[in-house]
């Protein structure tokens, strides 16, 4: 039996006591674009991670991407993990996910890799063993905090996007630009702590002009509330045709983080690298 999603039921386990009016339901319902995505679930009731994504790009959204740097993928049988930019907020994982696991299969590899997301997409059930959830409203369960525990000390691949959010539009150097928030320092740390080396991508692409505005106007009026992160499904189904390219950087040992900056200086670091590839 497929799988459905019900936007009532995710509020409810999220704000069991909120009572929520009808129509902000009927709009959250059209916006995250309910019934495309329990049409797909009904035709695709036995998919599951890597088939899932794969159906998800190319048969719902049209989608197409172009890798450069694959050989940059470790051989080496030793975990890594990979960095990003995260300019779409969703489609990008998925796409970079998917590219790591197809590059890793054509050399023969079945290393298992974890993708680091915002804990709602747990919600997406045929592909939530994929992911690590960070809770951004909020603390991580004890059971959710052990799996990380637990992911970091596996074999297992990791990709996280260190700003902790999708790219925003920004005043940069005099000049506006679309482009990632401050890059998180845990990056490093985790690197340092699992003797991970760290293997930079850059992923091009944005989010439409409206997407943008209304996180403009939100910061303007020192709104905390993240609004436009309910647009993202609507951005998904937004770039339905769209073709992507994918930079993959050579890999950064861990051993390049030592203690002639710090922690927080080291993960610009690593941000300026991948942004210097497309600037």
């Amino acid at each position: 039996m497929a799988i459905q999603l019900d936007i009532r039921a995710v509020l409810k386990r999220k704000a069991p006591k909120a009572h929520i009016p009808g129509f902000v339901i009927r709009y959250l319902e059209r916006i995250t674009h309910i019934k495309q995505m329990n049409a797909f679930l009904q035709r695709h009731p036995d998919e599951r991670n890597y088939d899932f994504i794969r159906l998800v790009i190319s048969e719902e959204l049209c989608c197409t991407s172009s890798i450069e740097g694959t050989e940059n993928i470790p051989t080496d049988g030793r975990p890594v993990i990979f960095v990003s930019n995260h300019p779409l907020g969703g489609l990008d994982g998925m796409i970079i996910a998917q590219m790591i696991h197809e590059s890793r299969k054509m050399k023969g590899e079945n290393r298992r890799l974890k993708v680091i997301v915002n804990e709602l997409l747990m919600f997406m059930e045929p592909i939530a063993e994929l992911w690590a959830p960070v809770n951004k409203v909020g603390h991580l369960s004890r059971e959710q905090a052990v799996a990380q525990q637990q992911m970091w000390e596996s074999e297992a691949d990791v990709l996280t996007f260190p700003a902790g959010a999708c790219s925003r539009l920004q005043r940069i150097n005099g000049k506006w630009q679309i482009a990632d928030l401050e890059w998180q320092k845990n990056v490093i740390q985790r690197a340092k702590e699992y003797q991970r080396d760290i293997v930079p991508i850059y992923f091009e692409g944005r989010n439409s002009r409206f997407f943008y505005t209304l996180a403009y106007i939100r910061k303007l009026l020192h709104i905390k509330l993240n609004i436009e992160m309910l647009y993202l499904v609507d951005e998904m189904y937004g770039a339905h045709g769209k073709h992507f390219r994918v930079h993959v950087l050579p890999p950064v040992s861990y051993t390049t983080f030592d203690n002639s900056r710090t922690p927080k200086e080291w993960a610009q670091y690593l941000k300026s690298l991948v942004y210097a590839t497309h600037h």
